[in-house]
């Protein structure tokens, strides 16, 4: 929001903007050296290179790969969220929104679109992970997968500006019943001496998905325009919830 109001008193000057941000980003880095942590039970898995965790899946436990399967193959069509900003700049084009007598242009209303997503995230991340743990985290992250679907589905089309921000909403729900939800349910299925290996496996291999995810969606996207792009990631997506409502049942 500190970013929005810099933007409409200086607009365009996104290299202040950038130098701005970098300073509490160096202080948040400097604060973890402030933390204290209790002394965890060694890897099994013994030293060795960059690429060593991946032996983790030979000794991961049957659910936990089947979990991380599903997972990995919905990060493999979730492409970047830029793809979602572009969008919403295309379907903004010209038109303007008026707010409290203050004219906000196309890149404004996109970055204010963003920032209300950062929002509702922020603000359900945590009702949404009790709701996890009291009833069932599968539950919570196939009822995110659902708003994604709903997400993406609604992008195919061109949305009015008021629909857009509704969109945006349904992405801070969805953002919010996955990201945190999927890290818990993983920690749940790893073993005990090898739980943050486990994590990072995934997390690993979900970038390297991301990646190939967002290179898929822009070649789609070039060669067959933004409305393929974002009915071809919602159909992969339900196939997703597909999947784990058969695996899954009994969780």
């Amino acid at each position: 929001m500190i970013a929005l109001i810099f933007l409409l008193i200086h607009p365009g000057e996104y290299r202040k903007l950038f130098v701005i941000a970098f300073i509490p980003g160096v202080l948040s880095v400097l604060l973890i050296f402030l933390l204290k942590e209790k002394r965890q039970p060694a890897s099994t898995l013994g030293k060795g290179n960059f690429f060593s965790f991946f032996k983790y899946w030979k000794i991961a436990s049957p659910e936990f790969k089947k979990l991380v399967t599903g997972l990995l193959l919905f990060a493999l069509f979730n492409s970047s969220d830029v793809f979602i900003l572009l969008k919403t700049k295309e379907t903004i084009g010209t038109q303007t929104l008026n707010i409290l007598g203050v004219t906000l242009d196309n890149e404004t209303i996109t970055i204010a679109a963003y920032i209300f997503y950062n929002l509702v995230f922020a603000l359900a991340a945590y009702p949404l992970g009790v709701l996890a743990d009291k009833y069932s985290m599968r539950k919570v992250f196939m009822l995110g997968l659902l708003l994604f679907v709903f997400v993406y589905a609604g992008f195919t089309f061109s949305p009015s500006i008021l629909l857009i921000f509704i969109l945006f909403f349904i992405y801070g729900l969805y953002a919010a019943a996955t990201e945190g939800v999927a890290k818990a349910w993983i920690t749940n299925t790893a073993h005990e001496t090898n739980t943050a290996t486990a994590v990072g496996f995934y997390t690993s291999c979900e970038s390297i998905c991301a990646f190939l995810a967002s290179v898929i969606a822009g070649a789609v996207w070039a060669g067959f325009g933004s409305a393929i792009t974002f009915i071809s990631t919602a159909f992969i997506s339900m196939v997703v919830l597909i999947y784990f409502l058969l695996k899954f049942r009994k969780n």
